[in-house]
């Protein structure tokens, strides 16, 4: 799970889950709360620090949660 510090409107939630969904390996990633994104992963291809890594190069403040 990823939480992201800064406070988004649903546009940006969208950029987010767009943005892993670029990730290879990434399957259904979510907002399941507003600050919350959980995503379906293939293990073999990615990991929750790439994950987080592609957050935060699209510019949010975030950090993992829950590992």
């Amino acid at each position: 799970m990823i939480y992201v510090t800064d406070s988004l409107n649903t546009d940006q939630q969208q950029v987010i889950e767009a943005t892993l969904r670029g990730v290879d390996g990434v399957i259904a990633p979510r907002f399941n709360k507003p600050h919350l994104l959980v995503a379906l992963y293939s293990a073999e291809k990615t990991n929750p620090a790439v994950l987080l890594r592609a957050v935060t190069t699209a510019g949010y403040q975030a950090q993992l949660v829950g590992l």
